[in-house]
């Protein structure tokens, strides 16, 4: 492989042998599931130190254009980044969801069947979108116990968190465009403690909430449990429809916002920078605070705008984040960004639910970020949920009806299929469960159960169960909307006829 650096060039040494490898394959000289040189082989050839290999091969992975075997080395993609062109037919209509104070929503009713479908042999579950743990965390997680003071893990701690897992954070989200002090930091039992604590800070019983229509089921279930009015406001395929989002904060003054701007739950869509500072100036010019949900943001196929509470200067802007849904979901460590007055409130309660999180878990993840494990980590989520995220897109295209509509995430989990109106999804969902297919419906998404009928899909499986499942549930689909197709009748033939 002929790779010549430009040794006095500006532009580092992994990024030109990411650029010449990355040019080989396009123009075919590589071919998909050709063996790329050894890491020690083209270090040796190209005269450069290991670890700068290793770079380039990471950032290669991350954009999808390799993918790394275990115990055989690297190869090219056998699923390309060809889908990324692609545009989005997701066009849902515009209706705004405005609704009274509700029953107590069972967040657990909807909850458990995902989690009971992941522990069945046999089932293609399209409905858990949670990462694979990471090889070495056994490794990490006895080394972290190892450095700690065992007294101090097992002792109360601080409410807001450990100090330096809060500076790490802190660094951490400075590379996502968000620049925090670790004082404004609180350490959460995953971000749904922190959903729970910022909802019943900001929203007393009978206040009006925005939510985007659809949206992540845990937040609908807490605002039904406060006693909040809900409005839906629709997305577009640009996040939430903003001129919509206007009228009713003219009209309600409702008392939050709650969005997820980075590949949104479940639709997959992440808004652009002047969707998240228009937002924004909605929010300043009706004084309403905004929930940032950003439990997604670290699993990007590209650069993504940075979040809105990066241009927060009046502290209108709660951030949630959460190690959950790229490093562990069962160490339960999710993150605040809190900032002026409402921080002190929020560790008040905080403190009264629970005193703090896992000692244990906090240093585990602490040591994760450390050891530049977490980084490494990351790379190799990001390449392979771009391969498993094509080969949907490639799986969807060959087997759902040509009526479906889906988007097309640029990270994260998930996609959303948008399917036609007289689609039984409930009766879709149980028949797709008899052939061992699990896949979550849209009514979970909206408040009250309503909404037009679509599927949260994930993406995070073997590209083998994509294809199996998807064959499965494209022939029922196809099926109904046979069934909803009315006769056509030709009357000129029955006049004839007669």
């Amino acid at each position: 492989m002929n790779i010549v650096l430009e040794r006095q060039s500006s532009k580092p040494i992994y990024l030109q042998i990411r650029d010449r490898i990355s040019h080989l394959i396009k123009s075919g000289a590589l071919k998909a599931g050709d063996r790329l040189p050894s890491i020690r082989a083209l270090a040796e050839s190209l005269q450069v130190n290991k670890l700068t290999i290793i770079e380039a091969y990471s950032v290669l992975e991350a954009d999808g254009i390799i993918a790394a075997r275990q115990g055989s080395g690297y190869f090219v993609s056998s699923v390309t980044s060809s889908c990324n062109n692609l545009k989005s037919t997701f066009a849902p209509a515009q209706n705004v969801m405005v609704l009274e104070p509700l029953g107590k929503g069972s967040y657990y009713d909807t909850y458990t069947p995902l989690i009971h479908a992941q522990t069945q042999p046999g089932i293609i579950n399209f409905g858990y979108g949670y990462p694979p743990p990471p090889k070495d965390i056994n490794q990490i997680a006895r080394r972290a116990l190892k450095q700690e003071d065992t007294d101090i893990l097992f002792r109360y701690d601080l409410p807001q968190g450990q100090v330096n897992l809060c500076r790490q954070i802190a660094q951490m989200l400075v590379q996502q465009g968000l620049e925090v002090y670790p004082e404004d930091l609180i350490v959460t039992n995953g971000s749904q403690q922190g959903l729970s604590l910022a909802m019943n800070y900001y929203v007393q019983p009978g206040d009006w909430v925005i939510v985007e229509s659809p949206t992540y089921y845990g937040a609908i279930s807490i605002l039904e449990n406060l006693g909040a009015k809900i409005i839906g406001i629709p997305m577009t395929a640009e996040g939430i429809n903003l001129d919509l989002l206007e009228q009713y904060l003219r009209s309600h003054s409702p008392k939050l916002i709650y969005t997820i701007t980075t590949f949104h739950n479940p639709t997959g869509l992440t808004t652009t920078q002047t969707h998240r500072q228009q937002l924004l100036e909605l929010a300043e010019k009706y004084e309403c605070p905004i929930l940032e949900d950003n439990a997604y943001e670290g699993l990007h196929f590209e650069p993504v705008p940075a979040p809105i509470k990066a241009l927060d200067k009046h502290d209108l802007v709660t951030y949630l984040g959460t190690f959950s849904k790229t490093l562990l979901p069962g160490l339960r460590v999710g993150y605040m960004v809190v900032t002026g007055k409402h921080y002190p409130a929020i560790i008040e309660r905080k403190f009264l639910h629970d005193f703090h999180t896992s000692s244990i878990s906090q240093a585990i993840v602490s040591e994760y970020l450390a050891s530049g494990h977490h980084r490494r980590h990351l790379n190799r989520l990001r390449a392979d949920n771009l391969q498993s995220r094509n080969a949907m897109l490639q799986a969807l295209e060959r087997y759902f009806p040509e009526e479906a509509r889906w988007t097309i995430p640029q990270g994260g989990l998930f996609l959303w299929v948008q399917l036609p109106d007289d689609i039984p999804i409930q009766t879709l969902r149980n028949e797709a469960l008899a052939e061992n297919v699990f896949i979550a419906c849209s009514s979970a998404f909206f408040p009250d159960k309503q909404g037009y009928p679509a599927m949260r899909l994930t993406f995070r499986l073997s590209i083998e169960e994509i294809e199996t499942g998807l064959e499965i549930v494209g022939k029922l689909l196809k099926k109904h909307i046979r069934r909803g197709v009315k006769p056509v009748i030709n009357y000129q033939s029955l006049a004839h006829s007669i």
